[in-house]
């Protein structure tokens, strides 16, 4: 399977079932296969960002942000496939191609996000990892275990 940025993919319990990590999204919710993540391609890692169907939940977080803080780089809601959803970027976490389990698909196609949204999403992105670099740290998820995890996995 060709991965690649912007794109939209399903990953498989085995990973989770191996992090065990706090701040990682279920899984699997009333027998569907949830969340869907965009993939963000780096080097041999990936970075997946949950998505979320649940925008009147994370407005009012967005809208307390930008109150505070005059922006809000970690959460954005966005058209995805005709539909509004909830981009967490601070829940992204890494991992590896081998724990994807399939392509989010719509109509039988591999689902992308268009590329100004995708550029948008790369730019908070990077935005929350500089962040972190200078000590101030958005994400949900300790990324840098699961980073330290999945690239000694890599190298065995």
């Amino acid at each position: 399977m060709k991965v690649q940025t912007g794109y939209l993919y399903h990953i498989k319990d085995e990973f989770f079932d191996m992090i065990n990590g706090k701040g990682l999204m279920i899984n699997h919710e009333n027998g569907r296969s949830r969340p869907t993540y965009f993939t963000i391609k780096d080097k041999d890692i990936l970075w997946f960002i949950p998505l979320s169907s649940k925008v009147s939940k994370y407005q009012p977080i967005i809208d307390k942000k930008v109150k505070k803080y005059g922006d809000c780089r970690s959460i954005m809601i966005r058209e995805i496939a005709d539909k509004k959803s909830v981009i967490l970027l601070q829940n992204a976490f890494p991992t590896l191609e081998k724990y994807i389990d399939h392509p989010h698909t719509i109509n039988g196609a591999p689902a992308r996000v268009g590329d100004l949204l995708k550029d948008e999403i790369l730019e908070n992105f990077n935005a929350l990892l500089a962040m972190k670099k200078q000590g101030i740290n958005l994400f949900f998820t300790d990324i840098d275990r699961i980073k330290e995890m999945i690239l000694e996995e890599k190298d065995l």
